[in-house]
């Protein structure tokens, strides 16, 4: 089945949330093409990215839309999480203008949410699987393991998605999350 992404990270992250299918990314399929973001939700991204792919390769395919929404920014950046900078904006980069757009916000305001909408399109059925995960935004970016918005979204237990392991982090996440109910609801 192909995951729609030519993302290295994502794609390391889906095969093992999904290691009992044979996972390829875009590149491994042979793949060459860009989907525009251009819907105004991430069901819709989602969905727009499995049916363009799936007329390409003709087989199942997975695609994926998420971002961080942050509620008393009217859930800003939201579906242009990966693009509210610009194309070229680096993963520092669009951290960096979140810290310094939340640095006036305290406690409670600093809450975020990072989402994720999972389409399985096989030319036909179309299932989708949505993960939430609620947490702050901190006040710097702390951690290692550098994905996207990882340095800079809080647990519950005050570490950051950073901070984790990735399996520990593939336990809690907005990816593992939608996953998790995109299996549930293809196998019921």
């Amino acid at each position: 089945m192909i995951f729609a992404t030519n993302n290295q990270n994502k794609l390391k992250e889906m095969k093992k949330l999904l290691s009992a299918f044979q996972i390829r990314g875009l590149k491994e399929s042979e793949i060459y093409h860009e989907v525009e973001e251009d819907q105004d939700t991430f069901y819709g991204n989602a969905l727009k990215k499995a049916k363009e792919i799936y007329e390409i390769a003709k087989e199942p395919v997975i695609a994926d839309d998420s971002g961080l929404c942050i509620p008393i920014l009217k859930d800003w950046p939201g579906v242009l999480t990966h693009r509210f900078l610009g194309e070229n904006a680096t993963e520092t980069d669009r951290n960096n203008a979140i810290l310094e757009k939340m640095k006036e916000y305290q406690g409670k305001d600093r809450t975020a949410n990072f989402v994720c909408n999972l389409v399985y399109y096989d030319g036909e059925k179309i299932v989708v699987g949505e993960g939430v995960v609620t947490g702050l935004i901190s006040y710097e970016r702390r951690g290692e393991n550098v994905f996207g918005f990882d340095e800079i979204f809080e647990l519950s237990d005050g570490r950051t998605f950073a901070e984790l392991s990735m399996e520990e982090k593939n336990k809690v996440s907005a990816r593992s999350l939608a996953t998790l109910d995109l299996k549930k609801k293809l196998n019921g």
